[in-house]
């Protein structure tokens, strides 16, 4: 199917190079993109049927803790 898009012209430029870097047409990196989309087994699929809200119980991020957890011994 051949559907038509309207994007302006400076976004399928940076598209086009990004695509070109991959060594993929633009139109292989969006069919791919909509097929990931669409797909069943999709990680991206599984987060969206998430719950939007989350519930942190109350938790907030510690800067000093998070520095903690990251430290080399």
């Amino acid at each position: 199917m051949n559907i038509t898009l309207s994007i302006d012209e400076r976004t399928v430029k940076k598209a086009r190079k990004i695509s070109q870097s991959l060594g993929k047409s633009l139109n292989q990196m969006i069919r791919e993109y909509l097929q990931g989309l669409s797909s069943e087994d999709s990680s991206i699929a599984e987060l969206r049927r998430l719950p939007a809200t989350g519930d942190r119980k109350g938790w907030k991020f510690n800067r000093d803790e998070i520095h903690e957890r990251t430290r080399i011994f």
